[in-house]
């Protein structure tokens, strides 16, 4: 049964209401209070496990407290616990919100992943320069290398996040992180794709006009849309319950990086069709990807407050 470790300091005039409302939750198990033991915040230290369904209504309503700003709230996965008949009452209470994800968590993981360090620029810059080897050799084993190295998705997802929980600002940043990012990873490839072009470089197939890599990337259609659309949705639901598997299916299978590779390699070489199409390719899959992204997340939040409603339990997101 999927169990967090929650951690809080509580100020001692909030801790009586706060260990009332555990203690009342058949979800929470082992809670343990400490008086005066925090310090930096000072307060007294709670800690309870939570069964992973019951989790967004404990953490809800420890934040409704105030414990997030005059205290501390700290959430950690359990990989393994034995509870035995104590958490009978709670997986009975919760039904099928048993598996319900804890979306504190989820939220945490999808911003994890849209972190705009130096880092995540170097990652773009260098997965479109292997895009571009994999062009010019129509090598896919590159093309697909690429597109695991790429750090775009999470950008993309930090964005989908944004728009579904109405924050601006978290929406501004990853905008900004790929309006900066592909351009300047476009700019050095289509400069390394010169230096190809002049030293005669290229594969023999290339330059005689076999390029299935390029041809393939820089012709967007209907299945270009079905692709990204069904990307989306995988992409936040194994983000939402941890798979990482999936997660990785979705960066083999979105074509962002080497569409933006192919515009870059394909302006280079002056064949100016396909460096278009392959810029509508890239402005496709990214566009698409946020908006089926938010949908997705609004929709599983949608069907989870609906499944707790049936239950009888307060909606929490």
């Amino acid at each position: 049964m999927a169990t967090i470790h929650v951690r809080a300091v509580s100020p001692p005039d909030l801790t009586g209401r706060a260990v009332a409302m555990l203690a009342a939750d058949p979800c929470v198990l082992d809670l343990v209070v400490q008086p005066g033991a925090a310090r930096h915040p000072d307060g007294d230290a709670l800690a309870c496990d939570v069964l992973a369904g019951g989790a967004n209504e404990v953490l809800n309503g420890l934040r409704g407290l105030g414990l997030d700003t005059r205290g501390s709230v700290v959430v950690e996965p359990v990989d393994l616990a034995f509870f035995g008949p104590a958490a009978e009452a709670g997986r009975r209470s919760l039904g099928r919100r048993v598996h319900a994800p804890v979306w504190a968590e989820v939220e945490a993981r999808i911003r994890a992943q849209g972190s705009y360090a130096p880092s995540f620029y170097l990652y773009l810059v260098v997965a479109a320069l292997l895009g571009a080897v994999g062009i010019v050799t129509n090598s896919q084993i590159l093309i697909v290398g690429a597109m695991v190295v790429g750090p775009e998705y999470g950008a993309i997802v930090g964005v989908a996040l944004g728009l579904d929980l109405g924050d601006r600002r978290a929406v501004r940043r990853g905008l900004t992180a790929l309006a900066c990012g592909f351009p300047a990873a476009i700019v050095i490839t289509f400069l390394f794709a010169l230096v190809i072009r002049g030293f005669g470089l290229e594969s023999r197939a290339y330059d005689a006009g076999l390029r299935p890599v390029s041809n393939l990337i820089g012709t967007p259609d209907f299945f270009s849309v079905v692709v990204a659309c069904l990307a989306g949705v995988v992409g936040i639901v194994s983000l939402t319950e941890a798979r990482t598997s999936a997660l990785l299916g979705v960066f083999i299978s979105v074509t962002t990086i080497p569409a933006g590779a192919d515009v870059a390699v394909s302006a280079a070489f002056e064949n100016w069709e396909k460096s278009w199409g392959s810029f509508l390719q890239l402005l496709l899959n990214a566009g698409v990807l946020v908006l089926v992204g938010t949908g997705t997340l609004r929709t599983q939040r949608a069907v989870w407050r609906r499944i707790g409603r049936r239950r009888g339990l307060p909606a929490a997101d």
